[in-house]
């Protein structure tokens, strides 16, 4: 597949005002796609096929629209098209309860599971306060990951409507259907989405200052393996997931006796290193093996809430680490937690 930034043809006279034109639309629209598919990969290879489609056809724009809109237009018709043949991306929590054998070790390697997306790619980090509360909000894991419960209609007119704000009339005419049909869709995803999205105000963050001192006694405490101070950091009913791992542990006394047990690693053995990934926290998290080298095992997006985390998910898909930039080895001799 070629990228859209390799599309201007030195023959190509319109190639520049092409891109000059349709890049600044970059960003959202990757952050529309990860939303509709839950895959960063499958998310860039759709904005490339959307660039591409768009310069095969931009000679026939006829500016009856906005170019954004007819972008948005071409790309989610892509996703829908790829999601015709794909199941949808969970996570360990939302294919079944928790569970109490802390031995269950049994992974799922063929399952596609949801991926974690780096702030950077889709803008999270950007300047504008108001740009960046509403990017963080439409790209939370748990949203993502509730998303994934929508049929691929209902999800794509959902963010249509009440993530991209457009009118329910713009919506009917991208899918070719009627008003009535669109505002009986978004009713049936809301719904939907309601019985599987963790309310907002039981997800009320704490403030910065608080942020702050929680993860950094996070880090102390985990590369320290205190789960004693760990368990005071985590909310009564915190939630442990590890995907590619089926099993997930639910509650703080559960939760601390897996880490306690199941986890191997002596003091000075682990260190984090800060990032952030869909609007949240997250940490990457290297062991040190027998050579005295860190290396890189997982990815941890955290949840907070004013009551301390609520949910920790652990990635360990070697492909997602290169996404964040982060060393895939490396001696990291000072105290983790250090920006990424």
């Amino acid at each position: 597949m070629e990228r859209a930034n390799d599309l201007v043809m030195p023959d190509d006279p319109g190639g520049e005002e092409f891109s000059s034109l349709t890049n600044p639309f970059r960003v959202e629209l990757l952050a529309h796609c990860y939303r509709m598919l839950g895959s960063v990969h499958d998310a860039e290879d759709l904005v490339q096929e959307t660039y591409l489609r768009a310069w095969r056809s931009y000679d026939g724009f006829e500016g009856r629209s906005s170019l954004r809109t007819w972008l948005y237009r071409i790309a989610t018709r892509v996703c829908l098209t790829a999601l015709e043949n794909r199941g949808r991306r969970p996570l360990p929590t939302g294919l079944g309860g928790p569970t109490t054998d802390l031995d269950d070790a049994a992974t799922m390697p063929d399952v596609p599971w949801l991926e974690p997306i780096p702030d950077a790619l889709v803008g999270a980090e950007g300047s504008d306060p108001a740009a960046i509360v509403t990017s963080r909000e439409s790209i939370r894991l748990a949203f993502v990951a509730a998303l994934q419960h929508l049929p691929p209609r209902q999800r794509a007119v959902l963010l249509l409507r009440d993530v991209l704000k457009w009118r329910t009339a713009e919506v009917a005419e991208m899918l070719h259907t009627t008003t009535t049909a669109v505002d009986s869709t978004l009713r049936r995803a809301r719904s939907h989405l309601e019985r599987v999205s963790p309310r907002q105000d039981a997800l009320a963050e704490p403030t910065s200052a608080a942020q702050r001192e929680l993860l950094d006694r996070y880090v102390t405490a985990f590369e320290g393996r205190d789960v004693v101070a760990l368990t005071e950091l985590f909310t009564d009913e915190v939630s442990w997931e590890m995907p590619p791992f089926a099993a997930w542990f639910q509650g703080s006394e559960t939760v601390s006796r897996h880490l306690a047990t199941q986890c191997a690693a002596q003091p000075g053995d682990l260190r984090l290193v800060r990032t952030y990934a869909n609007g949240q926290p997250a940490f990457a998290t290297y062991l040190r093996s027998e050579d005295g080298i860190h290396h890189l095992t997982s990815l941890q997006v955290l949840t907070l809430t004013t009551a301390g985390i609520a949910h920790v998910t652990n990635f360990v898909d070697p492909r997602l680490f290169a996404l964040f930039s982060l060393p895939d080895i490396g001696r990291l001799a000072h105290h983790g937690g250090s920006s990424a």
